[in-house]
């Protein structure tokens, strides 16, 4: 018997990999004779370098680079299995996650440490990238990015504008005099889920900047430069991003990527599942296994045990859902996507509990769950 088991991470308890291990821990307490694959997996957001680089056996590059608000920080990329492949997520270098509360400042945040990871791996060689857009601190439209990769933004006295999405206030021309010209010899995937367009009442400034420390009035003025920023770009390239789906993620490096790289955007789990062969490995399989810290109607959206599940139903393999936590008003609807259901948590078992002991119980269950399959079937 051979078992896939790829489960995204249970945020706050487990990695996707520590995951994928409490599950292949729980079969092998059944029978250690079944096979177990384990093939961590993400829908795009945070943890999918990590995911990427787990499930296909590579490995990582730490470089110094720039936090959001400049200071010197060690964040790392990712080279997969094939050796060929890097994979870079916008929230490594310029996450939300680097600031404290206080410090959550969208005028001034700026993509540019991501930027130095692309030019890191670019100057190892590296000229296939797969970039996760989630979990950005910024709102510059993916200016950074661009800047450490040698474009210069400029105001109308030709003085080049500062880092952050307040500066693009001022913005008046594009000096692509330095732009790295590796990048047209480079390919992008870009993994994101967001289709909001670059600007307006449901663009990148309007919809995540008050989460990045964006006031009601701070929101008009970041969308009023955000919409400057644009302008600039479609004189210089005759791309217009304002209204262009997808444009709007990560602060609007989303439209960065779709402007300036040879790029794709598509689906975070689809990207994902391509890039570990997941097709390939579960040609044979028997069943698989997924799960993730909560499971409710959000799963629908795109994240990882849906983006399984489908590729589980195209198949027709069976599929088995163990989460921490799955909403009970969502269950009747996750019912035809997954053969089982099942969550950490039950009457005997807190969420706090869950939480602090997910590796333990995540290994129980799995084997209770083992336990019936081989005894009655799927």
């Amino acid at each position: 018997m051979k078992v896939i088991l790829a489960p995204d991470s249970f945020k706050g308890s487990l990695s996707a990999i520590e995951a994928a291990e409490a599950m292949a821990a729980g079969i092998r307490d059944v029978n250690p004779d079944i096979r177990t694959v384990l093939l961590p997996a993400a829908d795009g957001g945070e943890g999918t370098m990590r995911s990427l680089v787990d499930a296909t056996n590579g490995r990582y590059v730490s470089v110094t680079v720039e936090d959001p608000l400049g200071r010197p920080i060690q964040a790392s990329y990712g080279v997969l299995g094939d050796g060929e492949t890097c994979a870079i997520e916008i929230a490594e270098a310029s996450g939300i996650m680097r600031l404290k509360e206080n410090e959550k400042n969208p005028f001034i945040a700026s993509s540019f440490g991501t930027g130095e990871l692309i030019l890191h791996a670019l100057n190892n060689g590296y000229r296939k990238f797969i970039i996760g857009l989630g979990g950005s601190a910024t709102n510059d439209g993916g200016a950074g990015i661009l800047q450490a990769l040698g474009l210069r933004f400029l105001n109308k006295e030709g003085i080049e504008l500062p880092k952050g999405g307040g500066g693009l206030e001022h913005i008046c021309s594009i000096d692509s005099v330095k732009w790295d010209e590796r990048i047209a010899h480079s390919k992008f995937l870009v993994a994101s889920d967001v289709k909001n367009p670059f600007v307006g009442h449901v663009g990148a400034s309007a919809v995540f900047g008050p989460q990045k420390g964006a006031t009601p009035v701070d929101v008009e003025e970041l969308d009023r430069n955000l919409h400057k920023f644009a302008d600039a770009i479609e004189r210089e390239t005759g791309i217009a991003l304002h209204s262009k789906e997808g444009a709007g993620a990560a602060g609007g490096a989303g439209g960065a990527f779709q402007a300036f790289f040879n790029c794709e955007m598509r689906q975070g789990i689809e990207v994902v599942l391509e890039a570990i062969d997941f097709d390939q490995h579960v040609k044979d399989a028997d069943l698989i296994i997924t799960g993730e810290g909560k499971t409710d109607l959000q799963t629908f959206s795109g994240k990882t045990p849906f983006g399984i599940a489908k590729v589980a139903h195209r198949i027709a393999l069976p599929v088995i859902l163990i989460s921490g936590a799955v909403d009970e008003e969502s269950r009747d609807a996750l019912t035809p996507l997954f053969t089982q259901v099942h969550a950490l948590m039950d009457e005997n078992i807190s969420a706090e509990d869950a939480i602090e002991n997910a590796r333990d119980h995540l290994r129980k269950k799995t084997k209770k769950v083992m336990e019936f399959i081989t005894e009655k079937g799927v």
